[in-house]
């Protein structure tokens, strides 16, 4: 089948990734910040409040691919087989991602499916990266930065299946009334002695003294919560690379965009 018309559509795909990488980043960052200071309503408004653009842009993305996968040019003699599996599957995949995440979080369903699936589509997406530029000839005039476009992306999925899993078992406890990962005693119980037998061999302790005789034990001696240092790391690693991702694709926006606007080199098919 011939193609009289030929539909450049790489500079829009670009800026749906943009969007969708700068959303992620940013609530990605406001997640984690409600988690690290214990505040499960605003995880919850967060996950919600992202789902309508993610969602918006999640819908854009999938009926854009679709359509490439359907109707890019494929023959061998203009050069252009193929692009509709190297660009537009891994389009695709982002894009029903997107549309599983906005459908979650909407919902307030169980993110760790949707980071599975993330991760799943992290891992193939790094192999057409890699395939795409180890191909023999290139994909793109541009294979490095094509290739830092996908690993941004792959890496970013793979990250969120640890992140969703953090999620859901902190609002899990939460709900449960139970103290999420775990607490530390505030100052004034953490410098008891333990195991010396009898209250009486215990040293005075200023801050516990001082509190008044007929106050319950939980208020003379608070729990401050706090989250351990590798749930921090695991759920920052997912915004910081989404960022890293999002970066990419507005550079590998700002090189093609010219060339496909007919002003400057062509940089990608």
């Amino acid at each position: 089948m011939a193609f009289t018309t030929f539909i450049d559509d790489l500079a829009l795909v670009e800026v749906l990734l943009l969007l969708a990488a700068a959303v992620f980043a940013y609530s990605g960052v406001m997640i984690w910040w409600a988690i690290r200071t214990n505040q499960p309503g605003s995880v919850k408004k967060i996950l919600h409040g992202a789902a309508v653009p993610i969602g918006a842009v999640g819908i854009a993305t999938t009926a854009l691919s679709l359509w490439g996968e359907m109707t890019w040019p494929f023959l061998a003699s203009d050069g252009l087989a193929g692009y509709n599996i190297f660009f537009f599957d891994a389009l695709l995949l982002f894009g029903l991602l997107l549309v599983a995440y906005a459908t979650a979080a909407y919902f307030g369903t169980r993110m760790q499916y949707v980071g599975l699936f993330a991760l799943v589509a992290g891992g193939v997406t790094a192999f057409y990266g890699y395939t795409g530029y180890t191909a023999s000839p290139a994909f793109t005039k541009d294979p490095l930065d094509t290739l830092l476009l996908y690993l941004g992306f792959a890496v970013a999925g793979i990250l969120a299946f640890p992140a969703s899993v953090i999620i859901d078992y902190y609002l899990d406890s939460v709900a449960a009334l139970k103290a999420p990962f775990r607490t530390t005693p505030s100052p004034a119980a953490a410098a008891r002695p333990r195991g010396m037998g009898t209250r009486g061999a215990q040293p005075v302790n200023p801050a516990r003294e001082a509190a008044p005789a007929n106050a319950p034990e939980s208020e003379a001696t608070p729990e401050v919560y706090h989250v351990p240092v590798w749930v921090q790391t695991f759920l920052l690693l997912f915004p910081v690379f989404m960022a890293i991702a999002g970066f990419a694709a507005l550079w590998y926006f700002g090189i093609t965009l010219p060339g496909h606007l007919g002003s400057g080199p062509g940089a990608a098919p």
